[in-house]
């Protein structure tokens, strides 16, 4: 599907508010993940020796219209923080060009959002189950974007001094439904726009739950689900900044205009 300004609906927003909507009386006991990412920006903000008085936190409110249209006048805001909520974005690099125009110069994104080895042991048991029982599979976890393309969609967006790492956090679980039970209360449904609406049925989550056993499970029989969390940091351009070198000045690597961390990991019980 592709809206009128051509851009490729990925995700169902509609859907997405609803799963929302539903997680919200109850999400303060599935926000772990949200106070880890939470902390680790604040972590990352007292290292930088500066205060922000305009600043803005990105909800889900604030781009969830068709259009994903932030509501901020140009360069009105000194720092602009967002916190696991850009991955179901249709417009990405649309988005993040809206959020450096929103910034005076020399304003700061943060942000923490989930990254490509999210899920992939339930993507892969959910795709297993699917081909023995159907000889295919439709989409059931989201296509999250990796450090590297995160890394050039904000030097594409015209952000200086782009820093972006990664946390991989590896939470623990009974079973197969244990971690859906959370990723419903996450608000982290499946909103995919290509999703099958098909109720998949019982013996579809046994096959899952049984190849995740076999495949994703540790030594006490508990499995293992990880969650990578992308950190972003990316400044307004401004004449005070350190600038990158003129091609040819030196010999030059991406990682003096581009500074891609090795990723953590932590584990979660």
């Amino acid at each position: 599907m592709v809206k009128p300004n051509n851009t490729v609906v990925l995700f169902d927003r509609d859907a997405r508010r609803a799963a929302e909507q539903r997680a919200a009386s109850g999400f303060d006991q599935y926000r772990f993940l949200h106070d880890m990412a939470w902390g680790q920006i604040l972590d990352r903000l007292g290292d930088i020796k500066r205060d922000f008085d305009v600043r803005h936190d990105l909800a889900a409110k604030d781009f969830d219209n068709e259009i994903e249209a932030l509501p901020f006048a140009p360069e009105s805001l000194e720092l602009i923080t967002s916190c696991l909520n850009l991955h179901a974005v249709n417009d990405l690099p649309g988005l993040l060009v809206q959020i450096r125009k929103s910034l005076k110069p020399d304003g700061l994104f943060m942000a923490a959002m989930f990254g490509g080895e999210t899920l992939y042991e339930l993507r892969e048991s959910l795709m297993q189950a699917e081909l023995e029982l159907k000889g295919g599979a439709s989409p059931r976890v989201f296509p999250f974007a990796d450090k590297q393309q995160m890394g050039g969609l904000l030097q594409r967006a015209g952000f200086a001094l782009p820093v972006v790492d990664s946390d991989i956090a590896r939470v623990s679980y009974e079973d197969i439904f244990k971690l859906m039970r959370d990723l419903r209360g996450m608000g982290e449904s499946n909103v995919i726009a290509a999703r099958s609406r098909i109720n998949p049925g019982k013996e579809f989550f046994r096959r899952a739950g049984a190849y995740y056993q076999e495949h994703f499970a540790e030594k006490d029989g508990r499995i293992t689900a990880s969650f990578e969390i992308i950190y972003l940091i990316g400044w307004a351009p401004h004449e005070s900044q350190q600038q990158p070198l003129k091609p040819g000045s030196a010999e030059k690597r991406l990682a003096e205009e581009l500074m891609i961390r090795e990723e953590k990991v932590r584990e979660i019980p």
